[in-house]
C-alpha cells in the first residue's frame, strides 16, 4: 500500500514552514551538532546513495530490524531487507511469519536488541538534537539502549532551528499525516502517546544519521 505523503496531505492539516528543504549552510550546522553530540553522520545526496551507504555500514551475518518508517520505504530499504541479496538475519520476516499473537508481540519486543535496528524520525534541530515518537513504542523503544546499533535514516526536510521547533514539527507535521495513514492502513488514529527526545549518543559508533538531501518521509 502506499504510503506517500501526497496520498494524505490533502486531508492533514501541516505546518508547511516546518517541512522545507534547507540551504546547504544549514546542513552542514546540523551535521556538525549532530557529530558534536556523538552521532555519526553521513550525508546522501538521493535515495539509491543512501541504500548503498546502508548497504556498506551494515556487516553480513548479523540481526536486522527495522520500525515502520515511510523514508526507509522510500529509499528502498524495506523491500531490500525482505528480498534483497544480503546475508542478514531479517527479523522483520521472522516475525511476521509467526502466527501466534502472543507470540509474534513477544519476538517483536526482542527484537528490540537487534544488532542493527533501522528506523525514521520525525524531526531534527539544527542544534543536534533528535526527535520522535509513536503509538506503541515499537519504532522508537530500540534507539536509547537496547539495540546494539542504531541507523536513523531522515531527508533533510526535517532539518528545523531548534528543539522547539523539532516539538512543534512532531505535533504540527508528522502526526497529522501520520495519523491519517494510520486510519487507512489500521483503522485506528495514531497518537503521541511516547515520544523520544535524543540529546546525544554517548557510547561512540553506535547510532548513525543517514541524512538525504530530499524530502523524504513524514
Amino acid at each position: 500500500m502506499s504510503q506517500e505523503k501526497s496520498d494524505y496531505v490533502d486531508d492533514a492539516e501541516i505546518d508547511a514552514t516546518l517541512d522545507d528543504l534547507p540551504g546547504d549552510d544549514t546542513v552542514e550546522e546540523t551535521v556538525a551538532n549532530l557529530e558534536a553530540n556523538g552521532f555519526d553522520v553521513v550525508v546522501a545526496d538521493s535515495p539509491d546513495e543512501a541504500l548503498e551507504s546502508i548497504k556498506s555500514h551494515v556487516p553480513s551475518d548479523v540481526s536486522v530490524m527495522n520500525g515502520h518508517s515511510t523514508t526507509l520505504e522510500e529509499i528502498g530499504f524495506v523491500d531490500y531487507l525482505t528480498e534483497g541479496d544480503h546475508e542478514w538475519e531479517s527479523l522483520p520476516d521472522e516475525i511476521w511469519s509467526i502466527d501466534d499473537d502472543e507470540q509474534r508481540q513477544a519476538a517483536r519486543r526482542e527484537s528490540q536488541t537487534a544488532d542493527y535496528f533501522l528506523g525514521g524520525i520525525n524531526a531534527i534541530a539544527e542544534t543536534g538534537e533528535l526527535v520522535a515518537a509513536d503509538r506503541s513504542g515499537s519504532r522508537i523503544g530500540a534507539y536509547p539502549f537496547a539495540a546494539e546499533n542504531v541507523v536513523i535514516v531522515s531527508g533533510v526536510n526535517k532539518i528545523v532551528p531548534t528543539l522547539d521547533d523539532a516539538l512543534d514539527r512532531l505535533e504540527s507535521v508528522a502526526y497529522p499525516l501520520e495519523n491519517e495513514r494510520a486510519k487507512e492502513a489500521y483503522g485506528v488514529e495514531s497518537a503521541i502517546a511516547k515520544q523520544l527526545i535524543f540529546r546525544q549518543e554517548l557510547e561512540e559508533g553506535r547510532t548513525t544519521v543517514v541524512l538525504v538531501r530530499e524530502e523524504l518521509g513524514y
